[in-house]
């Protein structure tokens, strides 16, 4: 038997329930001939628990309670044949102990319960760490408490859940719902719990089930109070009340240690609070088991009925400064690229906790927060995620804010790119057309608002398949930029690159890559050559090279632009990834696809690490290697590896999403090189109804969708067949891009092919 054991952990817990059974076990089986259990509250409880034992055991009644505890050790430590169980029930600060531990000899056995952790207190005893129950001992322990009346038991696993699995809690539920009427179920008790107008205290048994002490609302006070008094004294419960508003199962605690945790405590206490200060403070919690801090992640997680506990008892007057620390405290660690898979969704759950327990909605407007948790969401790939976020984020606000609210007009504006993101392009010209309409009438046509509309406005409407539209609005804009700001203001110069990037896609690449030589010399200029935009411009003028066919230049530009985007942005940042990811794409059509795919090989190693699996760039690498592997002489490895690839898509993206689409003619393209034409048919035929039925029959997509599947069928023995369809694309080509566009070249050569093919099997 182990000499000495700790049983910690958070309060509610049944740590002294434990000890009892053991108690009980080992006086049942006669493995012990004395059991002196004592309430180690503070050290007088203690002496005089000593001293009544000394007195009950030797008969001497002794005059001072040191004396008499002494006298009681001195008889522990003696060897006689008498075996001994002594239990220090709920202990609640360590050096009360000091000079009153038990001895350790054979016969006997010391058993503490606490809520602590320190070090002192551990330090050569078996800890015993007391979690919750599981899921599984929760159910069953509502269905042991209320078999009797089997109908109360509805939703009993989903009450263990809302409860955390805390024996203290289940019991008072259970206790409370048997004393109710025959209405009361686990199921109503649910809807009681939730009702934030409600306190716990409103929800505790008219009498306390299990012998507890407390109810579940008032089990952590003096915990809460003794760890408060701790230096640095009045520190330990605004930490504690911040980590109550936000999630359960973790909180980066970084958190509480921000400028903006700082602050807020300074302002309350009118002292100076520094990090160091508020890092002792939430490690004081831990020591008093009101958190735990997990040093390997840095995170802290606390009890969700303790953090319900402490939000009743929170004073009014310091909620909405808490909620507010608590979101800027968030802003404040959310890094602007998130290459932390795992820390962003922390971020993005504490956000929706601090939401749910205090809005952070008021008629004045929302904090930042909310729109930084739905963005986050999509830049790490969860663009359909991110659309249901912004639709429910504006069905939240619209009611408190009005639908000309600013904060508003974001949320519309954020909403309708993501939309556009997730695969429905139309959608979003239809809602930024919808938007500028109430921001020109808001904030008139001059306000930078407005203009920003415009410009996203004019993005989508090219994404959509009308890049000719997208260039007149850029050239509109651009009158309207420079007439207000001037040629120099850095909005301006993103104008001229957004207006180069849709010039090349209308079907002109020289011309792009032309304003993109000005725009460097102007950005150069103005904003010098390690800004963003700057190396942004330097990108684009790589890619419109590559386009015009200049692909040695585009090479040269973007190793290059590696190296600087390597000293000023360093290895793992997405935009160094993507640089690295383009100048592979370029050397393997320059010539080289062997070294190509050995630099995407790596680069994929490098986006899985840093990015994660999910990630839209790790996927595009790996849509990458597998077309490099078809190039390089494995169609077959190239379905494969593009099988694959859409599987992934599917699950992080979904059906409708572009990326989708497109790896689906991608694998299509590569299963008629492997020398399944009929497959390949059949995949087009599929892609090319989602293509009409989410972008319609004029997006470049589409038509090029429909040249593939008449290249299938030409290649299946109907080259007259081909011929037909090829002269309907071309036509709807013309008049969609116009006939100079560099696609309409591209297609006018593929019917001339076809033609050629069908001419020679007349002749046959």
């Amino acid at each position: 038997m182990v000499l000495c054991q700790v049983l910690a952990g958070l309060g509610g817990v049944g740590k002294t329930q434990l000890a009892a059974a053991l108690a009980h076990r080992l006086w049942d089986n006669g493995h012990v001939d004395l059991i002196v259990w004592i309430t180690a509250t503070s050290r007088t409880a203690i002496l005089t628990g000593y001293a009544d034992a000394a007195a009950r055991i030797t008969g001497i009644d002794d005059a001072e309670p040191d004396q008499a505890a002494a006298r009681f050790l001195g008889w522990l430590n003696e060897p006689h044949q008498r075996r001994w169980l002594i239990v220090l029930d709920n202990l609640d600060d360590p050096n009360d102990l000091t000079g009153l531990w038990p001895p350790t000899t054979t016969g006997g056995h010391t058993v503490v319960t606490t809520r602590r952790r320190d070090t002192a207190l551990l330090s050569g005893r078996h800890l015993i760490d007391v979690d919750v129950f599981t899921p599984d001992q929760a159910v069953a322990y509502l269905h042991n408490k209320l078999k009797q009346q089997p109908q109360r038991l509805e939703e009993a696993a989903d009450l263990a859940a809302d409860l955390g699995h805390l024996p203290l809690a289940l019991s008072q539920a259970a206790a409370y719902i048997l004393d109710r009427g025959p209405r009361m179920t686990c199921a109503r008790y649910r809807t009681l719990l939730a009702d934030q107008r409600r306190r716990l205290a409103d929800l505790a048994p008219d009498a306390l089930p299990d012998q507890h002490r407390d109810i579940v609302a008032a089990t952590w006070t003096l915990s809460i109070q003794r760890a408060d008094q701790l230096a640095p004294a009045g520190l330990a419960r605004p930490v504690l009340e911040l980590a109550a508003l936000l999630d359960p199962n973790g909180i980066p605690a970084e958190i509480f240690t921000t400028d903006a945790a700082a602050t807020y405590c300074a302002q309350r206490l009118d002292r100076p609070v520094d990090p160091d200060d508020l890092d002792d403070a939430l490690h004081i919690l831990h020591r008093f088991s009101l958190l735990t801090v997990d040093e390997p992640t840095t995170t802290a997680r606390i009890h969700a009925v303790l953090q319900r506990a402490v939000r009743d008892n929170t004073n009014p007057g310091h909620q909405s400064a808490l909620a507010a620390t608590a979101a800027d405290a968030l802003l404040e660690v959310w890094p602007p690229v998130e290459r932390d898979v795992a820390h962003a969704q922390a971020l993005r759950a504490n956000t929706t906790a601090l939401n749910a327990n205090i809005p952070l909605g008021t008629s004045n407007g929302i904090h930042p927060v909310l729109f930084g948790a739905t963005d986050s969401l999509g830049k790490v790939g969860l663009v359909s995620t991110a659309v249901i976020a912004c639709e429910q984020l504006l069905n939240d606000i619209l009611p408190v804010l009005g639908r000309d609210h600013p904060d508003t007009l974001t949320a519309r504006s954020n909403l309708a790119r993501w939309r556009g993101e997730a695969g429905d392009p139309a959608g979003a010209v239809l809602a930024y057309e919808e938007l500028l309409d109430d921001v020109l009438r808001v904030l008139g046509p001059d306000h930078p608002t407005s203009l920003a509309t415009r410009n996203n406005l004019a993005s989508w409407r090219g994404a959509a398949g009308d890049p000719a539209g997208a260039v007149t609005d850029y050239e509109q804009l651009l009158e309207d930029w420079l007439r207000i700001w001037g040629p120099d203001h850095p909005a301006t110069l993103t104008i001229y690159n957004n207006l180069a990037t849709w010039q090349g896609e209308a079907g002109d690449p020289p011309r792009a890559t032309l304003i993109l030589l000005a725009l460097l010399d102007d950005s150069l200029r103005v904003l010098g050559s390690d800004h963003p935009d700057t190396l942004t411009t330097r990108h684009n003028l790589a890619l419109w090279m590559a386009e015009s066919g200049d692909l040695a230049g585009a090479v040269t530009e973007y190793e290059q632009l590696l190296e600087d985007r390597l000293r000023v942005l360093g290895p793992d940042h997405p935009l160094t990834l993507t640089t690295r990811a383009n100048l592979a794409q370029r050397r393997g059509e320059a010539g080289n696809p062997a070294g190509a795919g050995l630099a995407f090989v790596d680069l994929l190693e490098d986006t899985l690490r840093v990015l994660g699996p999910d990630h839209p760039l790790t996927l595009s690498v790996r849509a990458n290697l597998a077309r490099l592997r078809g190039e390089i002489g494995d169609p077959a490895g190239a379905v494969l590896a593009f099988e694959q690839l859409l599987d992934d898509v599917l699950r992080v993206l979904g059906p409708d999403h572009p990326t989708s689409l497109v790896t689906r003619n991608s694998l299509a393209s590569w299963r008629r090189a492997a020398g399944d034409p009929a497959g390949a048919l059949t995949d087009y035929e599929q892609l090319l109804e989602d293509w009409l039925r989410i972008l319609g029959p004029d997006h470049p997509y589409t038509l090029t969708t429909r040249a593939n599947l008449a290249h299938c069928r030409g290649e299946a023995g109907d080259p007259v067949g081909a011929v037909t369809a090829h002269e309907q694309i071309l036509n709807d080509i013309v008049r969609v891009l116009g006939p100079d566009h560099r696609d309409t070249q591209t297609f006018q050569s593929n019917l001339t092919l076809w033609r050629g093919r069908a001419d020679n099997d007349d002749s046959r």
